[in-house]
């Protein structure tokens, strides 16, 4: 049982030394140094002086005593080991409060970086459906011209109207009516659009084994 006291009152004074040099490095220490070196030359200067004032001397005692660091503690002293406690459960207390900080850091940095993967999906997402709505508004385009050209020699029945680039879609609509409506007295109607819309899938077909390099 003594040597283990004896290790630990080892390596409190260890702790206590690398402290200590720890301390005397900072400038606590070295003001603290300072006062003190100036008492001592304002003794030595007293003691060449002569004679002083009692309460003079009591002033300066009150000083010393509020002029004590906590370094000044005696080593091994029942003082200075419930300082060096108190200290290391100071300590242990920062320690686990600083890794409560940082796990919740990493649980936001966490959060973060699945945000910001969603997000990143999101826009691809977006600029997907963006590339399909332009080559659809394309080939929509593209339609709307072929009809016009095709039925620009088919008036509707009637009116007479024909078909252009803004009106395409109201013919189409007007067109489809009138065949639904009266298909008997339409047949030579139906056998025009008949023609016009083998000669557009021709077409079309003509032009995907371009592109396809048919």
């Amino acid at each position: 049982m003594s040597q283990r006291y004896l290790d630990e009152a080892d390596k409190d004074k260890e702790r206590y030394m690398r402290e200590l040099e720890q301390y005397q490095k900072t400038e606590a220490y070295k003001h603290f140094s300072r006062k003190v070196q100036e008492k001592q030359k304002g003794k030595r200067h007293r003691g060449d002086a002569g004679r002083q004032a009692p309460g003079e001397s009591l002033h300066e005692k009150d000083l010393e005593i509020k002029d004590r660091s906590v370094f000044d503690i005696p080593i091994f002293t029942e003082e200075f080991l419930n300082h060096s406690k108190a200290r290391e459960a100071e300590l242990r207390q920062l320690r686990k409060t600083n890794m409560e900080y940082e796990e919740r850091n990493a649980a936001l940095q966490k959060h973060v970086e699945s945000m910001r993967s969603a997000v990143e999906r999101l826009e691809g997402d977006v600029q997907q459906e963006r590339t399909r709505n332009g080559l659809l508004q394309q080939h929509l385009d593209t339609l709307r011209s072929a009809l016009t050209h095709s039925f620009s020699t088919v008036p509707l029945p009637g009116s007479g109207e024909t078909p252009t680039l803004d009106s395409i879609d109201s013919y189409m609509k007007k067109l489809h009516g009138i065949i639904l409506s009266n298909p008997q007295e339409n047949q030579h109607l139906i056998s025009t659009v008949r023609d016009v819309v083998n000669r557009l899938d021709r077409q079309q077909d003509f032009l995907s084994s371009v592109r396809n390099g048919v």
